[in-house]
């Protein structure tokens, strides 16, 4: 009886301590993780939009969002800015891992945070708009102010340094890990992300008044899908107008040349992903066409060859890549519209027009390239038998006198293909290639 109840009381500690372990796990806080690593583009503000909503649905207690990024587009920064104000979820932003950076677009979603946070040897900040109207100062002035105004806003609403973030945006200012936290941009340095979450355990969020409870929490990674993995590689403002360009060079290539296959699928195909990622960058439709006429100048360019249709095209084409995504310089490389320009240039100037030349020669091939050349007669030729020419035996037809087996013999026409020859007269001289108009 004493060993039977020993072994019940250790059966029911056990149960116990089970029951217990995961009552603690049920009630352990839930980190949820999101990871931007470069431009921020629509793509990226879907996808935080997507993972905050369902942070919501399934009751998590913090979204965790580390971010990398060089900037991006002024729209798609304040959409991100606005989905993490309205969050019911608290947001923390971690600029992570060391050597990552919250320039430029990254700044103003650093603020917007509820928590704020940096990894050893990061940085933030040169935030000045780039994206704004060119040469005309007023436009620029009004954008410059516009995005002051906002990095102050958000700054004053999480009760951090908001005459820094006006400096950042209007002096380009930018802070490292250690300085941004003296500074007070930031609220915590950590090494990575479950040492954030044991450090902002019991942080107080400015704006709801939200305590978090964020020690030992079970961090769930909540990658982007492959769809907007691939989105947002095509999102590029290069990489969409390299596909662009290729599409369209492509199916110019197959339209002067039918059969190739290649590259009018190669063209289709590009053509069609570089329309994708149209649908996610704001381009200037304007532009676009200036391009599209562009193609259109160099292919009517091989018709006249006047060459003032060729320099039409370069200027529309170069004009209209600057143009693409705003002003001049501030969307494709200018090295990029450099090399497909010259890219582009010597497909229309030089080779199509080089296959277009080569269509219009005489035909060096068929029945008719036999006009001229020697043979010997196979059979007696009364009129008609067989001749072997150029190693091959033809059905052939004799022109004036009946030519016998073994007589060498000489190709004057052709009718179909059956060859029309004679006896080769004395003194003729060694056979040369004919024009396809022999007859």
């Amino acid at each position: 009886m004493g060993a039977a109840r020993r072994w019940t009381s250790a059966v029911l500690l056990v149960l116990v301590a089970l029951l217990w372990s995961a009552s603690a796990e049920a009630h352990a806080a839930r980190a949820r993780l999101l990871t931007i690593g470069g431009a921020i583009d629509p793509v990226a503000v879907r996808y935080v939009e997507r993972e905050l909503q369902r942070a919501r649905v399934e009751n998590a207690d913090v979204v965790v969002i580390q971010l990398d990024t060089p900037g991006g587009l002024e729209t798609s920064m304040r959409a991100m800015t606005q989905a993490l104000l309205g969050s019911r979820v608290p947001v923390a932003v971690f600029v992570a891992p060391p050597g990552a950076r919250a320039a430029s677009a990254g700044t103003f979603i650093v603020l917007a945070a509820d928590v704020a946070a940096m990894a050893p040897g990061t940085e933030i900040g040169a935030a000045h708009p780039v994206n704004v109207g060119g040469r005309d100062g007023v436009l620029e002035t009004k954008a410059v102010n516009d995005a002051a105004a906002l990095a102050r806003a958000l700054a004053q609403a999480h009760h951090r340094n908001a005459d820094w973030a006006e400096r950042a945006v209007r002096d380009s200012a930018s802070l490292t890990a250690e300085e941004a936290l003296r500074a007070r941009v930031i609220d915590r340095i950590a090494i990575d992300v479950p040492d954030l979450l044991d450090k902002v355990d019991g942080f107080t969020v400015a704006t709801t008044g939200t305590t978090l409870r964020t020690a030992g929490a079970v961090v769930e990674a909540r990658p982007m899908l492959a769809t907007e993995r691939l989105l947002s590689v095509l999102a590029n403002p290069n990489v969409a107008y390299l596909l662009f360009l290729l599409g369209l060079l492509g199916l110019s290539a197959e339209l002067y040349h039918p059969g190739a296959i290649v590259p009018g699928l190669l063209g289709g195909i590009s053509l069609v992903l570089a329309l994708v990622a149209f649908g996610n960058l704001p381009i200037s439709w304007a532009a676009l066409l200036l391009i599209v006429g562009a193609i259109a100048l160099f292919i009517a360019e091989l018709h006249t060859g006047t060459g003032a249709l060729a320099a039409g095209a370069i200027v529309a084409l170069v004009t209209g890549s600057l143009l693409l995504y705003g002003p001049p310089g501030a969307g494709v490389s200018a090295w990029l519209i450099a090399l497909m320009t010259l890219l582009s240039s010597l497909l229309f100037l030089v080779v199509i027009r080089a296959a277009m030349r080569a269509r219009r020669l005489a035909v060096r091939t068929g029945v008719r390239a036999l006009i001229g050349q020697p043979g010997v007669a196979v059979t007696e030729l009364a009129p008609a038998g067989t001749v072997r020419v150029d190693s091959e035996v033809w059905t052939a037809e004799a022109v004036g006198d009946v030519i016998h087996i073994g007589e060498r013999v000489e190709v004057v026409g052709a009718a179909g293909v059956t060859l029309r020859v004679s006896k080769p007269s004395e003194g003729t001289t060694p056979w040369q290639p004919r024009s396809s108009t022999s007859s």
